[in-house]
């Protein structure tokens, strides 16, 4: 599983749409490992701040800019170079920013699975995790792969949160359901003669 914030990052529709076309050539063209090591190696260079500067900053000359796409494309393979360059000449380079998520989305949906998160109050087993992940792949009718999140407030039970849907067996959201019903619950009124 990647990173701790990877299941819960939310991905534009527009980065989603050139996520799922790069995915499709990549597949069309048997070069998914390749591509994904290409956007691998953008997302480390996006996380530069010198870099991130000259292709996210408007103030930016253009000149500046299409040479650092060109530079960073000299490391690419020719579908991530000529993806890059057409990111470029849209201007839709903030893509980069949430591509690898959105890329790792089309991996997992092409394989059949999703990531999720558990957090628990306590630590939980690996075991407790691969049991909860096959019950919960049953359901979806897919592979689960679960992170584990310690989570103290939760005071006890779990809250899972996989394919866009939040599962909450807490103890802390059981308490939160039961406020929210007492407050639109109807308030009767008594007299006092009867």
């Amino acid at each position: 599983m990647k990173g701790a914030e990877s299941s819960a990052m939310s991905v534009s529709a527009v980065t989603a749409r050139y996520a799922d076309a790069l995915f499709e050539l990549a597949r069309e063209k048997g070069l998914e490992a390749r591509v994904e090591a290409d956007v691998a190696f953008l997302a480390g260079e996006v996380a530069e701040p010198s870099v991130a500067a000259d292709l996210f900053d408007a103030r930016v000359p253009h000149q500046r800019r299409r040479q650092r796409v060109e530079a960073l494309g000299r490391h690419l393979q020719p579908l991530t170079r000529n993806f890059l360059g057409l990111l470029e000449e849209k201007r839709r380079l903030e893509v980069l920013r949430e591509l690898p998520e959105a890329f790792h989305r089309c991996l997992l949906r092409a394989r059949g699975a999703v990531e999720g998160v558990v957090e628990s109050p306590r630590p939980l087993e690996a075991s407790e995790v691969a049991g909860l992940a096959r019950a919960l792949g049953r359901a979806l009718a897919k592979d689960v792969e679960l992170e584990a999140r310690l989570r103290p407030e939760l005071i006890a039970g779990a809250r899972v949160i996989v394919d866009n849907k939040l599962l909450d067996g807490s103890a802390l959201g059981r308490l939160e359901s039961l406020r929210e019903r007492l407050r639109a619950a109807p308030i009767a009124h008594t007299h006092p003669n009867g």
